[in-house]
C-alpha cells in the first residue's frame, strides 16, 4: 500500500526540513575547509551528488538534440560555478550572512519578473537588509567574500533559468544528473589541487559525501514531496526562510554570532524576499486572465 503523500502542513515542515539539512551540509562543509579548502570542498560535493543521481536517475545521454545538450552543458557549468562562488564565500563570512546575499539573486529575478513599481519597493527593502548587514560598518566583512557571495547570487539567478530549460529539454531526473556530472568535471582539476592529499583520507571522503547528500539529496527529495501538496508560490515563500535557517545553523553548529543589526537586515531580506515572489506570483496570474 502506498503512503499518501502529506498535508499541507507536513509539506510544509517537508520544505523547512530541507533547508535546515542544505544549511547543516553547509556548516559541514565549512568545519572542512581546513582540510580540503572551499574548492575542494565543492569538487567533492559534485561529484557525490552526481554520482549519486547517476545511480538513481540512471539517464540516457544518446538521441539529444544539439539544443538539448546545450542547454545542460550551460546548466552544468552554472551549477559549478554557483558551488563554487558559494562556498569561497563562505570561507570569509559568516553563514547567515553569505545566504542572505545569495539570496539576492532569486529575489531581483522575481522583481523583473513582475514587471511592476511596487516589486522595486522589495528590492529597496532588500538593498536595506543589506546594508544593515554591515552591522558596524563594510569594514566589518570581507569585501572579496561579498563579492563572491554577490557572484552566488547571479549564478543562482542564471540557475533557475538554466533548470527551467533543462527541465523542458528533459524528463524527470536526467537532464540534472547530466548537469551535475559536468559541473563535477569542471570542478574536479581545481578540487585537486585545492584539497591535494587530504582526498586520500577515508574520512575526509566519508564526510564530503556527507554533505553531497545533505545539500543536495534530502532536500532535493524532500522538496519534491513538498511539491506535491504546495502551489508554486508557497514553495517559493518558504524557500525565502533560508537566510533565517543558516543563521540559525551558523549560530548552532559553527558559533557565528550576529549582532541585532544584521539579524534585522537579514529579517528585512526575507520579507523583501517573501514579498517580491508574491508580487511575481500576481503578476503571473494576471498575465495569465483572458483579454475581453
Amino acid at each position: 500500500m502506498t503512503p499518501a503523500p502529506p498535508g499541507r502542513s507536513g509539506a510544509v515542515a517537508l520544505v523547512i526540513g530541507g533547508l535546515v539539512c542544505q544549511e547543516v551540509g553547509a556548516s559541514l562543509a565549512v568545519l572542512l575547509f581546513p582540510a580540503t579548502g572551499p574548492l575542494g570542498m565543492v569538487m567533492l560535493r559534485l561529484v557525490f551528488s552526481a554520482l549519486l543521481l547517476w545511480v538513481i536517475a540512471r539517464p540516457t545521454v544518446r538521441g539529444r538534440s544539439a539544443g538539448a545538450w546545450r542547454a545542460v552543458v550551460v546548466f552544468g557549468l552554472v551549477l559549478a560555478l554557483m558551488n563554487g562562488f558559494f562556498y569561497l564565500a563562505l570561507e570569509r563570512l559568516p553563514l547567515g550572512v553569505t545566504v542572505t546575499i545569495e539570496v539576492l539573486g532569486p529575489l531581483t529575478l522575481s522583481v523583473i519578473v513582475a514587471r511592476r513599481l511596487s516589486a522595486w519597493l522589495w528590492a529597496v527593502l532588500a538593498f536595506a537588509g543589506v546594508v544593515l548587514l554591515a552591522g558596524g560598518g563594510w569594514d566589518d566583512l570581507d569585501l572579496v567574500g561579498v563579492l563572491f557571495a554577490l557572484a552566488a547570487a547571479a549564478c543562482w539567478a542564471a540557475y533557475i533559468l538554466s533548470s527551467a530549460r533543462v527541465g523542458r529539454e528533459f524528463s524527470q531526473l536526467d537532464g540534472l544528473a547530466i548537469a551535475m556530472a559536468i559541473g563535477a568535471a569542471v570542478a574536479l582539476p581545481l578540487g585537486i589541487a585545492d584539497a591535494g592529499a587530504a582526498l586520500l583520507n577515508p574520512v575526509t571522503l566519508g564526510l564530503g559525501a556527507a554533505v553531497a547528500v545533505l545539500s543536495s539529496a534530502i532536500p532535493y527529495a524532500l522538496e519534491l514531496t513538498a511539491l506535491r501538496r504546495l502551489p508554486a508560490s508557497g514553495f517559493a515563500v518558504l524557500m525565502s526562510l533560508a537566510p533565517a535557517t543558516a543563521t540559525l545553523a551558523g549560530w548552532i553548529l559553527l558559533g557565528q554570532f550576529l549582532t541585532l543589526v544584521e539579524l534585522t537586515g537579514i529579517a528585512l531580506v526575507i520579507v523583501a524576499s517573501i514579498g517580491a515572489v508574491r508580487a511575481s506570483g500576481r503578476a503571473a496570474g494576471a498575465a495569465a486572465q483572458p483579454v475581453g
